[in-house]
């Protein structure tokens, strides 16, 4: 559905997105995560056709954002992190104005409006100022101008931000109903709100992606050895013994028990090994007592913390950290190493140079250059909004 191959954004000195290739699949939703600063915004305006890639391509089913623009951006429903909205219309004034900028049909207009206030809950808002809402009912009006049109991709950056606990509820569950007709790409700081709804998710570091995969996926993929919390009744030092006899067990690490009369313990199995059995059957030798056993498993805050830290993201990769078949792409990416990447920055170094000037000699062979250029300085007016809203 979505393709995206080699994508790199500068501002600049400044690398916002670096070789990025990923591919999204019809009927899912997907989840884009990343720290502050790591390019997700920047990639989404790029993917929406907000803003022009420095290199690479991005295809909407088949249509190149940047040769095709009107043609795939007719596919594509956008919402930003800040509404689009004018907020001296009425909510149905606003809907109509947005269905003539996407050319619907005069005839089909009504009918659509109404079938995205209905989906949204806003009906019954429909002649309110937009001024006089709430954050809640602005985000609803925006996602209702995102779906206007039909279009087979949502894009939703930080649908939720700055709403209360009931309001990330309903957007949640309107956003789950989209799922059923659309493929959605959302961006999130939340993330139990990212595994709550989406089936696939890619994690962005320093521009690149270091994961993609199910939820269940990444937790299967950076669990790696099994850990276990033990608390036993009896003696620490003994259980200490018992568990160290047990040669599926890598580490033990005694911890402090509430209760008297009892001791805990956090043990890690040797790699690829399940040794509860082993654990219990010693332990029941020793005669101590099992009093709780329970399998510990990395959360999506845990993962995300460990992805998108100071390890490389090619070195990452190249650790399988990859995941899915939506990532063959970018496996292969990540295996040219950095001797490709750097040949593909030069290029484009030496590119924007000549299109620079091309524009300041404004001689007839340089045109297209001229072009690159006025691209670039007006890519470079609305770097610092752009690099701002990276931060938020």
């Amino acid at each position: 559905m979505i393709e995206v191959t080699n994508l790199t954004k500068r501002y600049g000195d400044h690398v916002a997105i670096d070789n990025l290739s990923f591919r999204v699949e019809k009927g899912q939703i997907y989840g884009f995560l990343g720290p502050n600063g790591a390019g997700k915004s920047t990639t989404m305006n790029i993917l929406t056709g907000y803003i022009a890639a420095s290199g690479g391509t991005v295809t909407i089913d088949g249509k190149d954002i940047q040769k095709q623009p009107e043609e795939a951006k007719k596919k594509i429903g956008y919402l930003p992190e800040i509404p689009p909205l004018y907020t001296e219309m009425t909510v149905e004034e606003y809907l109509s104005f947005v269905a003539q900028l996407k050319k619907i049909a005069s005839k089909e207009r009504k009918a659509q409006i109404q079938k995205v206030m209905e989906m949204t809950q806003i009906t019954d808002m429909r002649g309110r100022l937009i001024r006089n809402l709430s954050k809640g009912y602005r985000q609803r009006v925006g996602l209702a101008q995102a779906v206007l049109g039909n279009p087979e991709v949502i894009v939703l950056d930080e649908p939720s931000v700055g709403l209360d606990p009931k309001q990330i509820i309903e957007i949640r569950d309107l956003i789950r109903e989209l799922g059923k007709n659309h493929t959605i790409i959302l961006s999130s700081h939340i993330l139990s709100e990212v595994s709550a709804v989406c089936d696939h998710i890619m994690i962005i570091a320093h521009g690149q992606l270091v994961a993609s995969d199910s939820p269940e996926g990444l937790q299967r993929l950076m669990t790696g050895s099994m850990e276990l919390q033990l608390t036993v009744k009896g003696d620490a030092q003994k259980l200490k013994a018992a568990l160290e006899a047990i040669p599926e067990i890598a580490s033990v690490k005694m911890e402090a028990a509430h209760d008297p009369g009892l001791a805990k313990a956090m043990i890690l199995f040797q790699e690829g090994a399940d040794a509860r059995e082993a654990v219990f059957y010693g332990l029941a030798e020793a005669k101590l007592p099992v009093m709780e056993m329970i399998p510990t498993q990395k959360s999506l805050e845990d993962i995300f913390l460990e992805l998108t830290g100071d390890v490389k993201p090619r070195e990452k990769a190249k650790k399988g950290l990859f995941g899915g078949r939506h990532s063959k792409g970018v496996q292969k990416d990540a295996q040219d190493g950095e001797e490709t990447a750097e040949e593909d920055g030069t290029a484009a170094g030496d590119s924007a140079a000549a299109a620079e000037a091309g524009a300041a000699d404004g001689s007839a062979t340089a045109e297209a250059g001229a072009v690159k250029g006025r691209a670039a300085g007006e890519a470079a007016a609305e770097s610092k909004a752009a690099d701002t809203k990276e931060e938020q």
